[in-house]
């Protein structure tokens, strides 16, 4: 086994490299179940491609913000195991693709040298927290949100309690009212709040996109800035007991809030605070690093293309609150951009700006603290690199993810179609470059990457079968979607599906129709003034299968004939419940346990117990093919079908021993009775397991 040893500071870090390591070696040689290996490596940030035999890696980066040394090793990293691609996600993450499995651990190695990490990337765990790209210039802003979702980040980063939840976790943080972190459509959302001179925020809880988008509800209008971290810690506790886990389509903390309610769900929040070991978390916004602007002098620029200059400024610069100050947008065409490119960015904002970049959730780069004066500099420097292409943030400014690219979920091209909607709109509809109003966005499958349904025009990529059981590429119109602020916002109606082919026909019409008609009223309020029925009208004829050309069943940048192939989906780390396994893993969690109470670490080693208890429970049912949905769930038929029926001798209920767990105060002598316990457990319920097989 390779050592990381003198490459890696942390040893918690290089405990975890190595232990992937450990895990491929023993799924290479058949030691390890494919599924629970890919629950492993999904929490690792390791993730499969549409492609056989190579990965997607995906680079956490809390908030979106990269440092100018980060970026140079994520460059050297992406030329040595990838292809030289860096893709921004939706959630200001950097994905490379094509690596091999092999080489991830060195490769995790490599980024962790300046602090880059690949943990609880991916797989059911608390993801990337997101926020406002512009947090810390935002003129709006009541304070910098960034301390906080940084704190947020470290805290959840490797806590027992978000690593195997049912499903994925996700939060995010506003810098105002304008709500540019999008909260109302996250599991957690914060908007940054003063009252009475005290910084707080209103908190978001239970949104979601998919299939069936659920707008957050708000559970607190103001909650103060020590208060958040116990409070996610409390709401993550009740999803992780209480949420799905059978089921990927119900396994999403919106699921759970339709069954029980908002008033049901702070019902469990309340029964879970005596177990959380902090009841206060202040952060010290104060000892954030405050950016260091560089000193150096730039030579005087002369911009010969005036009109094409002042196009520019008028939609990628960005007003700061700081005086003197400009950002600037970099728009990335479908959020992808290249090493060589990357690697002079890196070098301009280090030595003119302050050594920083934030991605943003539309997938584009921003550039905070250029001095004004230096702007036709940037102009100059940025157009070498091909980043000086005007309409950032703008109807010019498509998102969308990856779709059959390189995503085994995907049905139908995102990418290609959005290279061809914003050619358009270029051509056709210019005025629209400068149009902040006009959101478009494009998911190649309903799982909502490309956040589609959120959209003031989106588009979801699907399927058609004809008659004679032809299969084309399909798009799903969704319309009047938009965010209003402070947590209020819409979520697009689906109004048609068209085949692929005719989404620039679609689009067409509709802005055509929106010109004509919209009479100065936003895209999203001229919408709902007409009504859905009335673009369904419009568009029907474009839904008409009846008379497909051979150019509809070739897709969006490709040349072959379509069809469709969907792989199995990697965003839930879903995992086959083997009863050996289990117990396996049960052992694992004790002996996690007794690493963490040697730590002092009581509410992690209480955690880890429980975890145990519940997943050798998990064990006997699955033997049983009894469902076993929820921890909750688990824990109530255990009890149903062994200790109240009198297979297992249990003193009082199992259901009362295991819940021990939100009734005590984390504590040292707390810890090892519970650890003990779960040492009985898994013993007795082997033991029940063998003498069952026995008599098979």
């Amino acid at each position: 086994m390779r050592s990381f040893r003198t490459e890696i500071e942390s040893p918690i870090v290089e405990k975890d490299i190595i232990e992937l390591e450990r895990k491929i070696r023993q799924f290479k040689g058949g030691e390890l179940d494919e599924e629970k290996f890919r629950s492993l490596r999904l929490a690792r940030g390791v993730y499969g491609q549409r492609q056989q035999g190579v990965q997607m890696v995906r680079i956490k980066l809390p908030y979106g913000k990269v440092t100018s040394n980060q970026l140079l090793r994520i460059c050297d990293v992406s030329d040595e195991y990838s292809r030289g691609r860096l893709h921004i996600t939706t959630r200001q993450d950097i994905q490379i693709h094509y690596v091999d499995l092999d080489r991830t651990p060195e490769l995790w190695a490599e980024l962790e040298k300046d602090d880059v990490t690949l943990r609880e990337a991916c797989g059911n765990t608390v993801r990337n927290v997101t926020a406002s790209e512009t947090a810390g210039i935002d003129i709006d802003e009541p304070f910098d949100v960034s301390p906080y979702a940084h704190a947020v980040f470290q805290y959840f980063l490797r806590n027992p309690i978000g690593q195997e939840m049912g499903r994925k976790f996700k939060v995010s943080f506003s810098s105002s009212d304008a709500d540019t972190g999008l909260s109302y459509m996250h599991d957690l959302g914060f908007i940054a709040k003063i009252k009475n001179g005290e910084r707080g925020f209103k908190v978001m809880l239970a949104g979601g996109l998919g299939s069936q988008p659920r707008h957050a509800d708000e559970l607190y209008s103001f909650l103060p800035t020590d208060k958040i971290v116990p409070l996610m810690e409390g709401v993550i506790r009740v999803f992780d007991r209480y949420g799905e886990r059978r089921s990927r389509a119900k396994a999403r903390m919106k699921f759970l809030l339709k069954d029980i309610g908002l008033e049901g769900f702070k019902v469990l929040l309340e029964e879970e605070q005596l177990a959380i070991p902090i009841k206060t978390y202040p952060i010290d916004f104060e000892s954030y690093p405050q950016p260091v602007i560089a000193n150096a002098e730039a030579p005087s620029i002369q911009i010969e293309e005036n009109e094409e200059f002042q196009q520019w400024k008028s939609t990628n610069l960005v007003s700061q609150k700081q005086k003197g100050y400009v950002a600037i947008g970099i728009k990335v065409l479908l959020g992808d951009f290249y090493t060589d490119k990357a690697r002079e960015l890196a070098k301009l904002v280090q030595e003119y700006a302050a050594g920083e970049i934030r991605l943003s959730l539309r997938q584009n780069i921003l550039i905070p603290y250029v001095k004004e004066e230096l702007v036709p500099f940037f102009y100059s420097e940025l157009k070498k690199l091909g980043f000086v292409e005007a309409g950032y943030n703008k109807a010019l400014d498509i998102t969308a993810c990856p779709g059959t690219d390189t995503c085994n979920l995907g049905i139908s091209s995102s990418t290609g179609i959005a290279e061809e909607l914003e050619r358009m709109i270029k051509v056709e509809y210019p005025q629209y470059i400068n149009n902040p109003d006009v959101v478009i966005k494009i998911s190649g499958c309903m799982n909502a990457c490309g956040q589609h349904n959120m959209a003031n025009i989106g588009f979801q990529g699907m399927s058609i079968r004809t008659k004679d059981k032809l299969v084309a590429p399909a798009l799903q119109v969704l319309l009047g979607g938009g965010n209003f602020g402070n947590g209020k916002a819409r979520f697009a109606d689906k109004v048609v599906k068209i085949p692929s082919k005719r989404g620039p026909q679609a689009l067409r019409l509709i802005l055509d129709d929106f010109n004509a008609n919209g009479n100065g009223a936003s895209f999203a309020d001229y919408y709902w003034e007409k009504g859905e029925h009335y673009f369904y009208e419009f568009l029907k004829p474009l839904s008409d299968i009846e008379n497909l050309t051979q150019d509809d069943f070739i897709d969006w940048g490709t040349e072959v004939k379509y069809k469709k192939e969907i792989g199995i989906g990697e965003c839930a780390g879903v995992i086959v419940d083997l009863v050996a396994t289990l117990f396996f893993e049960s052992q694992e969690k004790i002996e996690k346990a007794e690493e963490a109470l040697d730590e002092e670490k009581w509410a992690a080693s209480i955690y880890y117990s429980y975890q145990s208890i519940v997943n050798s429970a998990k064990a006997l049912l699955t033997s049983e093919k009894v469902k076993v949905n929820t921890h909750s769930g688990i824990i109530r038929d255990f009890d149903r079908l062994y200790v109240e029926s009198g297979k297992i001798d249990f003193t009082g209920s199992f259901e009362e021993l295991t819940l021990q767990l939100n009734k005590n105060k984390p504590s040292k002598e707390f810890a090892q009775a519970y650890m003990e316990d779960a040492k009985i457990i898994l013993d007795r319920l082997e033991a029940y397991r063998k003498l069952e097989l026995a008599h098979v």
